[in-house]
């Protein structure tokens, strides 16, 4: 779980999970994956120990259970990624892919208002600043899910978070990875060309 920090401006408007095209809206954002030439790693962070933490292992069970062909899945309920082998994890990831692109899941708390959002975001998040936890910090791009409000006693709060609000925003953000793992499938592979194909090409057009 990390805390959602104040600076992190979105590419749009919060993403609400009560919103019926809130799936759709969070595979939008997540399009740059198409161009990814790298193996791309989802990092699905969190324990299924509490119910606001348990955001990522359910994400991470539920695209596991989907057979997903481009995406490599970690952080399931059976086998958790927490604060205590999230660095034997990351180290695992990097030994088994040169140099992976990682998009890391991870539950978080906020603002009020912003409880029941999602958030895409560039570059790392922190796990388990929320709770004051120094963690390696992880991730090229990131999905916060904010399940509960900030500020106060963090570890009750995420052993009280509604389990039927977790559940809903797992599954949104599952199917919005899943559905591009469908277009993916669906996409013409492209047409690797070489430089000399590319030449014969040329004179083929000027002739």
């Amino acid at each position: 779980m990390n805390f959602k920090p104040g600076f992190l401006k979105p590419s749009r408007d919060r993403i609400h999970y009560e919103d019926e095209h809130a799936a759709e809206q969070l595979s939008a954002e997540l399009k740059l994956l198409h161009s990814v030439r790298k193996p791309v790693v989802v990092l699905c962070i969190g324990t299924d120990r509490s119910t606001g933490d348990s955001l990522g292992p359910l994400v991470g069970t539920k695209l596991k259970e989907a057979g997903l062909r481009h995406f490599h899945i970690y952080g399931t309920l059976a086998n958790p990624v927490h604060a205590v082998n999230l660095e034997e994890t990351i180290e695992a990831i990097e030994r088994v892919f040169h140099k992976p692109f990682i998009l890391a899941v991870d539950a978080c708390l906020g603002r009020l208002k912003s409880v029941g959002t999602f958030q895409v975001g560039a570059g790392p998040i922190k796990p388990g600043a929320g709770v004051n936890k120094v963690l390696p910090e992880v991730g090229d791009i990131h999905i916060n899910g904010i399940v509960n409000v900030s500020g106060f006693m963090e570890f009750f709060v995420l052993q009280n978070t509604r389990l039927h609000l977790v559940m809903s925003m797992a599954s949104i953000i599952a199917d919005s990875i899943a559905s591009i793992d469908r277009e993916m499938n669906a996409a013409p592979p492209k047409k690797k060309t070489s430089w000399l194909n590319q030449v014969k090409d040329a004179s083929r057009s000027i002739q």
